[in-house]
């Protein structure tokens, strides 16, 4: 029977099925509990807004697009949204989808921390960006019913959501703080590490190799 929560589906698939096995299994109940809301909200804010993401991609990239926080696919040193999107693109590749499928999934996760981009391309990318957004910071939140919001966090719980979640991007940044430059994930350095310096373009400009 199929899994229904707040009127959307979850998608049935054999891919799906083991992205859920993956992510449950893998990573902690605060990241698929994220995951899968905002799969969720990603849903109801792209039917509000007239867009028709394919369902199993959108949860595919939902439910991959913060593992490069907690399962780093690649041993270079880079942000955590590509390691994340490569891990999603792996996945999907070795089970037979199309290149232009995991390239769709890739660009979802690599693209969902950057604001003002996603919501120009495909549904798949701006959907999970919305809920994204939703979930994690409460974009939208007044626009959907309160009745659908509540069996959402009923299905999975957000607990003590705001400082677990800042704590797990702390934990996952620290290491390469590099990989922050030009993106908020520098603010959650900035707040937890006191002697972080975020890098500014003014920096690079003033300190490249041309004389003027």
């Amino acid at each position: 029977m199929s899994e229904i929560i707040a009127g959307v589906e979850i998608p049935e698939t054999s891919a799906a099925a083991e992205a859920t096995r993956f992510i449950g299994e893998s990573t902690n109940p605060l990241l698929f509990h994220h995951s899968r809301r905002v799969f969720l909200f990603s849903s109801l804010r792209a039917r509000a807004m007239g867009l028709r993401p394919d369902p199993e991609l959108l949860y595919i990239a939902a439910l991959f697009h913060d593992t490069g926080l907690l399962t780093p696919f690649s041993d270079a040193e880079q942000r955590f949204e590509v390691d994340g999107a490569d891990h999603a693109r792996a996945f999907l590749l070795e089970r037979g989808f199309s290149a232009s499928a995991a390239e769709t999934v890739w660009n979802a996760i690599a693209l969902h921390t950057t604001p003002g981009i996603p919501g120009r391309m495909g549904p798949e990318i701006a959907a999970t960006n919305l809920g994204v957004l939703t979930d994690a910071i409460g974009v939208g939140l007044d626009e959907l019913d309160p009745a659908l919001v509540e069996e959402i966090t009923a299905a999975h719980p957000r607990g003590d959501f705001k400082n677990e979640f800042l704590q797990m991007f702390h934990q996952g940044l620290k290491q390469r703080p590099d990989t922050t430059y030009g993106t908020i994930n520098a603010d959650i350095l900035e707040h937890f590490v006191p002697d972080f310096r975020r890098g500014s373009m003014v920096d690079r400009v003033n300190g490249s190799a041309w004389a003027s």
